[in-house]
């Protein structure tokens, strides 16, 4: 096989304990409860907490219940449009990964920017990155697909090839690999609520991983496991089965 490099950040301290504890939780709440209680309208209910989950990181200020009867404010109304899309991207996300992100930023920013800004990087140097991250997706690779997850999610966020929407679109873009990769076919987990539910050290993370070098991502993917896990939490199969 030739470099990988997703497999070399596993091998740091605890971040292979901590995906396998974090995938065994996502599993086991799936096989206990999603076998019996999936439904469209749970995976819809997942998306759009996601969504919300999303646009409040982003700096939306509407609610839950306001996304939910009225859209929202504006960052809401992209992120709702773009989770409302997402799954079909499943397939070109598997195949053709800059595609794949180029449509994401167009659901997302499309009631923003002009046409010829949606989905185009900002820069060459953007370009590039794209180019990058879109090659080491296709490439064969050990690490488990939490952590393919976790990566692309920092390196769009931290890159922000686009001209807007850069943490709407990273967000999505880590949903989607989990999907594409088997961890939850049906997205039932909301990530980005656990991001949200773990802010500070969220944003706190994504500022290391920006500055670069191995112990930036190493605490990234440290504190994407708990993320995970907090994801899990958040499922509408875990708040069914409290209610």
């Amino acid at each position: 096989m030739k470099d990988d490099p997703l497999a070399r950040l596993v091998s740091l301290e605890g971040v292979a304990s901590g995906f396998a504890a974090a995938r065994d939780g996502i599993d086991v709440m799936l096989r206990d409860r999603g076998l019996r209680r999936t439904s469209p309208e749970t995976t819809a209910e997942s998306l759009l907490r996601g969504a919300h989950a999303s646009a409040v990181l982003e700096g939306s200020g509407s609610s839950l219940g306001e996304v939910r009867t009225s859209g929202g404010d504006q960052v809401a109304q992209d992120a709702v449009r773009l989770s409302t899309e997402l799954l079909a991207l499943v397939p070109v996300v598997k195949q053709a990964p800059l595609q794949a992100f180029a449509r994401m930023h167009a659901l997302a920013a499309g009631a923003s920017l002009e046409a010829d800004e949606l989905g185009r990087p900002r820069s060459a140097a953007a370009a590039e990155r794209l180019r990058r991250l879109s090659d080491l997706l296709l490439a064969p690779t050990t690490a488990p697909a939490l952590v393919v997850a976790a990566f692309v999610h920092a390196d769009l966020a931290t890159a922000a090839p686009f001209a807007s929407h850069n943490g709407l679109v990273a967000r999505a873009a880590e949903r989607l690999v989990l999907v594409a990769r088997g961890v939850d076919e049906k997205s039932l987990v909301v990530p980005e609520a656990g991001h949200l539910a773990l802010r500070a050290a969220y944003e706190s993370n994504l500022r290391g991983f920006r500055e670069g070098g191995q112990a930036g991502a190493h605490s990234w993917l440290l504190y994407a496991a708990e993320a995970y896990a907090a994801g899990a939490e958040a499922s509408p199969l875990r708040l069914d089965a409290a209610e």
